[in-house]
């Protein structure tokens, strides 16, 4: 009784172990499938990871290009603008001109001043007992150059006082800027409290916006009435902040250090060059110096220079040698920052 059960507990523990066999053949493929199946899933989620993150690389490089393309045209374009303001600066029309100088008075009228200009000196001329071959010279003088040297003298000194003021109300708008305010307003600020020739050039700008016209749009435009490189600067860095975005504030306090330093190394050329103006200045007042010495030794030995025709073509041809003379050394002493 006790062989048979022992026979039976056998077969019963050999037929579990069988079906317990055959069922893990069974779960093992599916566990097998199953952990290849999440393999697969992982190398997928992998890749579509690895494919977004190259997505993303090629978006933002695509971006960076887009952008950096849209500088290079930007650019380009302000190098056009800058270089018709350039023409504006160094041969501007005479209408131009009378703006530059900050006068308000119209060409028609600038003309008949000249006229009269030339004629008055002229008469002077005439009444001093100059010869008749001087009075053609005299009218030329006072018609075409007295009256543009005044222009070119009213214009040049315009610009040294824009520039005088133009970095601190650059700083003004910098602190305007940080302190939360917009352009506009800063802008505003600067036309209704800076000193003269700021506050007109500055007044024009919002003259401008209120007519329709963008803030870049009017600061480029800053250089037609104000012939100097530093207005043309200011007009670039307001366009390409405006196009290409960026710290305003940052890029404006750059530039007031940049015009600050520019008027140092003026400052500094024109100290070293005053050895030259000074040599200069005695060349060219030696012949008038010596002449009138003579005239107060000799004044027999001298006078024919006045009173005869060749004495008079002498002294033109000296004038003129003298003056390209004296046009050299200035252009010799004369140094662009």
């Amino acid at each position: 009784m006790f062989g048979f059960d022992g026979t039976v507990l056998a077969f019963v523990v050999l037929a579990g172990v069988s079906a317990g066999a055959v069922a893990y053949a069974f779960l093992f493929t599916r566990m097998n499938n199953e952990k290849q199946a999440d393999k697969r899933l992982q190398t997928i989620k992998a890749a579509e990871t690895d494919r977004s993150v190259v997505k993303a690389s090629r978006d933002r490089v695509a971006e960076a290009a887009k952008r950096r393309k849209s500088v290079q045209d930007s650019l380009k374009q302000l190098e056009e603008k800058q270089k018709s303001n350039q023409n504006m600066v160094k041969k501007p029309p005479l209408r131009a001109q009378l703006r530059q100088a900050g006068m308000s008075v119209t060409l028609e009228r600038f003309y008949l001043y000249s006229a009269v200009c030339g004629l008055l000196m002229t008469f002077l001329a005439y009444f001093a007992g100059a010869p008749l071959l001087v009075l053609p010279g005299a009218l030329l003088a006072g018609t075409l150059g007295l009256p543009r040297w005044f222009v070119s003298f009213c214009r040049n000194r315009r610009v040294k006082a824009f520039l005088n003021e133009f970095p601190n109300a650059l700083d003004i708008i910098v602190r305007a800027v940080k302190s939360g305010l917009p352009l506009n307003d800063a802008i505003r600020l600067i036309a209704n409290e800076s000193p003269e020739p700021v506050k007109t050039e500055f007044r024009r700008i919002v003259d401008s916006q209120q007519m329709g016209l963008s803030i870049p749009d009017a600061t480029m435009r800053m250089s037609e009435t104000m012939p100097c490189a530093e207005a043309g600067f200011f007009g670039i860095v307001i366009q390409i902040q405006s196009q290409a975005g960026g710290n305003l504030s940052e890029a404006l306090g750059n530039l007031s250090r940049v015009l600050r330093d520019r008027k140092k190394m003026k400052a500094k050329v024109q100290a070293l060059s005053m050895e030259a103006k000074a040599s200069a200045v005695i060349i060219g007042a030696l012949p008038f110096v010596v002449a009138f010495l003579v005239y107060l030794t000799s004044p027999n030995y001298i006078m024919p220079l006045f009173t005869t025709n060749v004495g008079n073509l002498i002294l033109g041809c000296s004038g003129v040698w003298m003056m390209i003379g004296i046009l050299v050394m200035r252009k010799m002493m004369n140094f662009e920052v």
